[in-house]
């Protein structure tokens, strides 16, 4: 008689909370959160807890200037929270303003655009990095993939 076989179980997706601080929402929830546990998986980080905050450009070069010292316009921060239980482990504000003029300059999509912040913010409080050329490169390839999978058409170069 063979062994019972175990069931593996999968582990939970990405718990993900959401917040609008602004009118305009070019993504639908479940979208951020299919967006957001896609980076997550492809980073190694498929079970973790993530915030995602939606602001306006005048409220993220705030936080840019009060938490980084640079008081210029930006399309998303993270701050990695750790790994602390009851809590989320990663906090990503997003810029919608910057999203939908970045699109127009572009000729592409708004919702597109803040889907790319999106998961290059969890990308980054996954690990991944941008500020050297190999480690760039990385990134983009694996934000490329997520925005495949996710069905967004390649829409040239990204940019950040």
């Amino acid at each position: 008689m063979a062994a019972p076989r175990k069931k593996l179980c999968k582990p939970a997706p990405a718990r993900v909370d959401i917040a609008w601080r602004v009118r305009r929402r070019p993504l639908t929830d479940a979208r951020v959160r299919r967006a957001v546990r896609a980076a997550a998986a492809a980073g190694g980080r498929g079970a973790a807890w993530f915030s995602v905050v939606f602001v306006s450009d005048r409220e993220l070069a705030r936080l840019h200037a009060t938490w980084l010292d640079d008081p210029t316009n930006t399309d998303v921060i993270t701050f990695d929270l750790g790994d602390e239980p009851g809590g989320p482990v990663g906090e990503l504000f997003v810029s919608v303003d910057r999203a939908r003029s970045v699109a127009a300059e572009r000729n592409g999509s708004e919702a597109r655009e803040l889907a790319l912040y999106v998961v290059h913010g969890v990308l980054h409080l996954c690990g991944h990095d941008d500020h050297a050329d190999g480690a760039r490169r990385r990134m983009r390839r694996a934000e490329r993939r997520v925005l495949a999978e996710l069905g967004y058409a390649h829409e040239g170069e990204l940019y950040f």
